[in-house]
């Protein structure tokens, strides 16, 4: 594995970069038409965010906990190392194909058009399922932050509660897209910011001050054997289900290839993106869900039975054990990070509608593929986008449905590109040279 890059010649310049870029893009047969804003770190901030630990740690704490105990901890390490391989991948596929659309252009290039258009679909909905995975897991944390703030605010923690406070955000994060990469990436940026730092301190704060278990609690494996049964009496089938939550955090890497189109340079940047993020989220995710298991109180077993029930709600149960105003300003930083994560995955999803409109492979493309002269931005796929989110609000029954459905056919997509991908090297790809690649 290696990254090179050739050294820039005398005069070169932001503008040269530019003029590059775009005739890079043409040879791909598209116009640049998307305005290139997003240097190196917004490159790694809106992959960052897409994957955003918080998020979805707190999505699916519940399963996780509920299901295994404190033994769930090592499904997040195990889905880290097989992610960061099939990102070493997507890194070599980002520099060798920077366009819009990631997962959809890959295999269109490595298999043809019929397979991008199957993987491309799928994805899309993946997509579409993961925007309002997130912005039904907004309330889980807002409704005990403004209920906690003693303004007299005292919202009921029900189904239309969860609902309205999802549309809300959806709205907002929809009329965000449609202002600009620049402002998304502005808002972005300062969102990993408040996402890594208040992640790792208050993780800290558990660690040294709330502290209620030793380390080896993290073997504890009593769960697995209590709820065996239903998986067929093995513990093994528990841990697997358990390993819901890991997996449904660690993807959207890609999302730095996706924004392609908007990065300078590229073919360079989006791959170390895509590394960076993984990276980071590994380490920021093991930190956080370490501190919030050595942090439970009192007998452990007895609090992942009652988190299987519903009695208790962790990941928010175990920060309320801080002091009033030092959980509530942990769950704003919370609520920041996953909003800025729901902005991240409805931008990802945007490009990738974008890319399968602009190759005429969604119905009526031609009425809202077009890119706004003004905004530079595909102003009809992000209403498009912000309408399909929002159906599955309709038959709303619970933050992890949706998370768990949207995870399996993530999953599916990367299965399918990545099949492409062996298929290709089989073949003889690649034969071109580019900044990143595998092997010598």
């Amino acid at each position: 594995m290696s990254i090179t890059q050739k050294p820039a010649p005398a005069g070169h310049s932001a503008e040269d970069t530019g003029h590059h870029d775009s005739h890079d893009l043409a040879r791909f047969g598209y116009a640049q038409e998307l305005k290139r804003a997003l240097g190196v770190y917004s490159s790694f901030a809106v992959a960052f965010s897409y994957i955003s630990p918080s998020t979805g740690i707190f999505t699916l704490y519940f399963l996780g906990f509920g299901l295994a105990g404190p033994a769930f901890f090592w499904s997040w390490p195990i889905v880290i190392v097989g992610q960061l391989i099939v990102g070493l991948n997507f890194a070599e596929l980002s520099s060798h194909f920077p366009v819009a659309g990631s997962v959809y252009q890959w295999t269109k290039y490595l298999a043809g058009k019929n397979f991008a258009w199957f993987t491309g679909w799928i994805y899309l909905f993946a997509g579409v399922l993961t925007v309002c995975a997130v912005d039904v897991t907004i309330p889980i944390v807002i409704i005990p932050l403004l209920n906690g703030l003693n303004v007299g605010i005292n919202l009921t923690n029900n189904t239309s509660t969860q609902i309205t406070i999802a549309v809300i955000t959806l709205i907002s994060t929809t009329a965000l897209n449609i202002f600009g990469v620049r402002l998304v990436a502005i808002v972005n940026n300062t969102g990993v910011v408040f996402e890594i730092l208040g992640m790792v301190v208050f993780a800290f704060v558990l660690i040294i001050f709330f502290a209620h278990q030793s380390p080896a609690v993290l073997l504890n494996g009593h769960q697995l054997t209590v709820n065996a049964p239903p998986y067929g009496g093995s513990p093994a089938g528990v841990f697997l289900a358990a390993m819901m939550m890991s997996l449904f955090v660690v993807f959207g890497f890609d999302t730095a290839s996706t924004l392609a189109e908007e990065t300078k340079n590229p073919r360079r940047e989006a791959p170390r993106a895509v590394l960076a993020a993984i990276i980071g989220a590994a380490i920021i995710g093991a930190t956080f869900l370490f501190a919030t298991i050595i942090a439970i109180p009192g007998d452990v077993d007895k609090y992942a039975s009652d988190t299987a029930a519903g009695a208790v709600a962790p990941p928010v149960s175990i920060i309320q054990q801080m002091p009033g105003w030092a959980a509530e300003l942990y769950l704003f930083v919370v609520a920041a990070a996953i909003y800025v994560c729901c902005l991240a995955i409805q931008t990802s999803t945007i490009r990738l509608a974008f890319g399968m409109s602009r190759d005429g492979k969604l119905p009526l493309s031609r009425y809202y593929n077009k890119v706004s002269s003004s905004l530079h931005t595909p102003i009809g796929v992000c209403l498009l986008v912000g309408v399909l989110a929002a159906i599955p609000l309709l038959y709303y029954s619970g933050a992890g449905t949706v998370a768990i459905a949207a995870t399996g056919m993530i999953y599916l997509s990367y299965f399918l590109c990545n099949i492409a991908v062996l298929r290709a090297r089989l073949k003889g790809w690649p034969t071109e040279k580019v900044p990143f690649k595998l092997g010598s």
